[in-house]
């Protein structure tokens, strides 16, 4: 081959080799990266849409973004970190698999001096984490719970409790909020616990600690898990007679477990009715409410919690003191938050507040009036 020959191969090699470096940064060319995103899962909706809106927060500003999914595992979480240490972040936002197995992955993040904004699962018991941007977890519990008492009535009505992964504290929150609007009624025998029995020995109490908590969620939990939520529902169809079935409520944590109990409970001819709620406002469980498969969502708007995620790194990377409504307790300090409404939606409001928002558009769904 003649020198010609080889220089022109060699300048093609460094043309390719610049174009793969270019395509590895998610916003922006090769190089250090401003903030780095850590996000749990691809496999739902969800982070999926997040990811885009990220994408689309950093756009028209002079700061790059790198995001990276951990795919459930807390292993490749921390491994994820380290990649976008390297990558020379000056602030790392990201939602933790395991709040607290996501500790030793934001302590190395700190050690290096980056600024570590917690997004919308919180971080537990390390002082490392800066900033908590959330929705407001136990008004969502709590919304989820006053929907069941405002859609049902009567008494003695069996109520199927259901609930996120015991890593997650949302998951805690959640139930908690729930549980402060329900088990009033729970006492006074407007509603009968179908599926959990540590829930129904505590029914007298208006305050659950951690532990109890985690003794219910131990039986009720979904692991936020469609798959698993079929299995536990059906388990717990099979297991209850004809009494504890007919017309029931369902508090199911989010959208795709809410379909998945949605379609086990549809399927038992013993059961007339149930109200099942929701929450992530996905397009899937938005078909089903305007289908009358399941009764509500509670509608947490990503693009402001991304909004408020970005505003927090960009006054950061700016030199500015980032501004916050609130603190929540991790178990090692008090973490500055920024916190986000939630909007109940269901048949009556969803063009509302999910269409005329332009959040989706109509030609996403059918039989909407």
């Amino acid at each position: 081959m003649n020198k010609s020959w080889k220089t022109a191969l060699l300048m093609v090699a460094l043309l390719f080799s610049g174009i793969l470096a270019a395509c590895n940064s998610s916003t922006g060319g090769s190089g250090s990266v401003s903030v780095g995103i850590v996000l749990p899962t691809r496999d739902e909706p969800r982070w999926v849409q997040d990811e885009q809106r990220f994408k689309e927060a950093l756009e028209d500003s002079e700061y790059t973004t790198e995001i990276l999914f951990s795919q459930g595992s807390s292993a490749r979480e921390k491994e994820n970190v380290e990649t976008l240490i390297n990558r020379g972040i000056d602030v790392l936002i990201i939602t933790p698999q395991d709040g607290d197995a996501a500790g030793a992955a934001v302590e190395t993040a700190k050690k290096e001096g980056i600024t570590v904004i917690s997004y919308d699962r919180l971080i537990t018991n390390t002082d490392a984490v800066d900033y908590y941007v959330t929705f407001d977890s136990v008004s969502v519990g709590a919304a989820q719970g006053q929907y069941l008492i405002d859609q049902t009535g009567g008494t003695g009505i069996p109520l199927y409790l259901y609930a996120g992964a015991a890593s997650d504290n949302n998951a805690f929150l959640f139930f908690e909020g729930a549980w402060s609007v329900l088990q009033p009624k729970i006492a006074d025998g407007t509603f009968v616990i179908a599926n959990s029995s540590e829930a129904e020995a505590l029914k007298d109490s208006a305050e659950l600690t951690r532990d109890q908590m985690s003794r219910i969620l131990g039986q009720v939990t979904t692991n936020w898990d469609p798959n698993e939520a079929i299995n536990k529902a059906q388990t717990h169809l099979t297991a209850v007679g004809p009494d504890l079935k007919g017309d029931v409520a369902v508090l199911a944590p989010n959208d795709g477990t809410a379909r998945a109990i949605a379609d086990v409970f549809a399927s038992d001819g013993e059961v007339s009715s149930y109200i099942v709620t929701g929450q992530d406002a996905e397009k899937a469980s938005i078909q089903y409410i305007i289908d009358g498969k399941q009764s509500m969502t509670v509608f947490k708007d990503v693009r402001t919690l991304v909004t408020d995620a970005i505003s927090i790194a960009i006054d950061i990377l700016d030199g500015n003191t980032p501004e916050t409504t609130g603190s929540y307790d991790n178990g090692a300090k008090e973490v500055e938050a920024k916190q986000t409404d939630v909007i109940v939606v269901n048949q009556n409001n969803v063009k509302q507040e999910l269409i005329d928002s332009e959040y989706y558009e109509a030609s996403e769904f059918t039989g909407l009036e």
